[in-house]
């Protein structure tokens, strides 16, 4: 790595989430599938890898094991509240693969918000609540 290399969040995060089917097991536990053989079926991650990824989720505080079964030891894999904190990442990745992934077929799942409509997640500014586009957001200068 470059000694010009900028120090950055999203670095931080993607050392953290960004090995591959870590993500896709972080949107199993968000689409509400807790157990092992569930996020192995609906990511396809080979076993040993989701075992791996998931263990590091947990020592890393964004999930935890609750034992279901004593005998043989069996455990589900619920998000804390870091780990729920990757929602709107998740929902971001999602939104910009139906628009511009899914090809012909659509999306292939659907979101609905409680209120009713279909759900589409936008960012906004936390301050004035307005959606941010491209280029209307500016790194401050120190």
């Amino acid at each position: 790595m470059s000694s010009d290399a900028r120090v950055c969040s999203v670095a931080r995060t993607l050392e953290l989430v960004g090995a591959k089917w870590t993500l896709l097991a972080v949107r199993e536990l968000l689409l509400g599938n807790h157990r092992f053989d569930d996020i192995a079926r609906f990511t396809g991650a080979p076993r040993d890898i989701l075992t791996t990824r998931l263990r590091t989720l947990e020592t890393e505080g964004l999930l935890t094991r609750v034992r279901y079964q004593e005998r043989p030891p069996r455990f589900e894999y619920h998000l804390t509240e870091l780990g729920l904190s990757l929602a709107p990442i998740v929902a971001t990745m999602r939104e910009f693969g139906d628009r511009h992934l899914a090809g012909e077929a659509g999306p292939p799942m659907v979101f609905h918000h409680t209120c009713g409509d279909e759900f589409h997640g936008v960012l906004a500014c936390q301050a004035c609540g307005q959606p941010v586009t491209a280029g209307e957001v500016v790194r401050a200068e120190s």
